[in-house]
């Protein structure tokens, strides 16, 4: 399982040149409007800043596309789900004793529009810059240093996780055992490797805790706080890119919260 959120980190666009305080603050707070919107209106809207957004980011479609691809499967299914299980007025089409309203599209529209820019901006957000870089940039900004923390580890044993889980299931298969076979045995040998998995990672994460706690983790230290007045000056002094893309940000995350809020 091999993340590669900075993959394409080192490439030349204005948002790899955007400072990545500023932009972690820009981005979450669109982020947040993109959820509150609630106006299948201002879905065009969404879209396009958000195709913007990724345009001047220069990341591959493919980069996209392949992060999409397991968390898309999740959302497809509560999408079916929803558009046969939503009431309203107006039937659209009949599927035996299901129906689809049109109620039920827009809610599925609405769900698919915001999975889709959330995800598309978070991945922006963390594939055009290092993520230490981020990580420092949220611990600067006052995220407690327990979640910062939280966030770099798991980053890093996800990916960790995947490496083993792909040894191992190339010793089962030089081992002579077919995956693409469906029946009981199948299901009890991958049931397997998942417990085998799972009891190697909490192994791990003990080994991981005592490193850490006998190298003084977990005592007071030296808060690194970054005071809002620090921030406002910062973005002041930051070059000419950050400024336009932060306020540009700021301002569409404004006016897509202050139309959903007036229609």
């Amino acid at each position: 399982m091999k993340l590669g959120l900075d993959e394409y980190a080192e490439l030349s666009s204005p948002m790899h040149h955007w400072e990545q305080r500023s932009k972690v603050v820009a981005i979450v707070t669109l982020m947040f409007a993109f959820a509150f919107v609630n106006d299948i209106i201002l879905l065009p809207v969404m879209l396009l800043v958000t195709a913007v957004l990724y345009a001047l980011s220069r990341l591959p479609l493919s980069f996209l596309l392949t992060r999409l691809r397991y968390p898309g499967l999740f959302i497809l299914a509560m999408i079916v789900l929803i558009l046969f299980a939503s009431t309203g007025n107006t039937v659209l089409a009949q599927v035996g004793p299901l129906s689809i309203t049109r109620e039920g599209v827009e809610t599925v529209a609405l769900i698919a529009a915001r999975f889709f820019c959330i995800i598309t901006v978070s991945l922006i957000l963390f594939g055009t810059a290092p993520f230490l870089t981020s990580i420092k940039a949220m611990r600067s900004l006052g995220l407690p240093d327990v979640m910062v923390d939280m966030s770099l580890l798991s980053y890093r044993y996800l990916e960790e996780f995947g490496k083993t889980r792909h040894t191992m299931q190339n010793a089962m298969q030089l081992r002579g055992f077919e995956s693409n076979r469906f029946s009981f045995h199948t299901l009890q040998v991958l049931s397997g490797l998942v417990g085998s998995l799972l009891i190697r990672s909490y192994d791990r994460s003990e080994r991981v805790n005592h490193a850490m706690r006998m190298r003084g983790y977990g005592q007071s230290q030296l808060s690194h706080i970054h005071h809002q007045e620090d921030f406002a000056l910062d973005i002041c002094e930051a070059n000419r890119t950050s400024q336009i893309l932060f306020w540009s940000v700021l301002g569409a995350a404004t006016i897509l919260v202050a139309v959903s809020i007036f229609l």
